[in-house]
């Protein structure tokens, strides 16, 4: 595989070590305050139990009547120190501040009155408002403990994937919720963590910010040049093997990002209009032209 790379774009310097730290912090921070928000103001109210910590102190809150975020703090610490004894001194500083902090921010905001009383909405709502708020703890390179330290836990002595093992506490779960609630109220929940794990992903890696374009023609070296000199992007070249023919040929690879879809087309349309194109989704890009995290 040759790879041609055209360096026509300053990449961004490395951001120090101080401002990195202040950066993760402030996802984390800002991260823990909106899945507080959606909680109280969508999720607690609507009694939807959307998996996590989060769902079992809906599902206890209501029991008990004790403040939702005391019951995070009562799992949440016991977890963080459990997981520490038997994994050992992996999770760090982030994961117990995120431990510490989301429970808080959930008490600083329980005085909040609820936006809706439709359950729909709720778990609409409330399920984009918690998957924002993990997107962003995660994009933060942090934790808000919980599921994630009872899973690891779990497979430390099982051998269980950590996967399965947040499935099947989040669907304990919500068929908890559907048991001391109603089935309806946990169907709701279940859409909640539907749109909590597709918003979590659109955090983390974008909505299709570049697409990659994967080209295969006659005229190689004239569409190379094109893309080089006349989009401005760099290209790739790939060695496939034709299936019917079973011979050698060259493919390029462009990655390019939304704007400039449709003039690599038309380039590629005016060059070569019998050239193959299969245009793809490329969520996150970091390099030269593109965003650098």
């Amino acid at each position: 595989m040759e790879v041609e790379i055209l360096a026509r774009r300053k990449r961004g310097k490395p951001l120090p070590h101080w401002l990195v730290v202040i950066k993760d912090y402030t996802y984390l921070f800002a991260g823990a305050t909106l899945v507080a928000l959606a909680f109280n103001l969508f999720l607690y109210p609507n009694r939807i139990a959307s998996g996590g910590v989060v769902g079992i102190s809906t599902i206890l809150g209501y029991l008990t009547g004790i403040e939702p975020g005391y019951i995070q703090w009562g799992i949440n610490i016991p977890l963080f120190v459990a997981g520490v004894a038997i994994l050992g001194k992996q999770f760090g500083l982030k994961t117990l501040v995120g431990t510490v902090c989301l429970p808080l921010a959930v008490v600083l905001t329980s005085q909040l009155s609820p936006v809706t009383d439709n359950p729909f909405l709720a778990a609409l709502f409330g399920g984009v408002g918690v998957g924002a708020g993990l997107g962003l703890v995660f994009r933060g390179r942090g934790s808000t403990g919980g599921v994630d330290l009872a899973a690891q836990i779990v497979h430390k002595f099982t051998g269980l994937r950590l996967g399965l093992g947040i499935l099947i506490i989040d669907g304990l779960i919500v068929i908890s919720s559907a048991v001391v609630f109603n089935i309806e109220l946990a169907l709701y929940a279940l859409i909640a963590l539907f749109i909590t794990s597709k918003t979590i992903d659109v955090v983390q890696m974008g909505m299709g910010y570049a697409k990659v374009a994967f080209i295969i023609s006659s005229q190689q070296e004239e569409l190379r040049r094109a893309i080089l000199h006349d989009l401005d992007r760099g290209v790739t070249r790939l060695t496939a093997t034709g299936g019917y023919t079973d011979r050698p040929r060259e493919m390029l690879m462009c990655v390019v990002n939304q704007m400039e879809v449709t003039k690599l087309k038309e380039l590629v349309r005016r060059i070569d209009p019998s050239a193959f194109v299969v245009v793809t989704d490329a969520n996150e890009v970091l390099g030269e032209g593109f965003k650098v995290e």
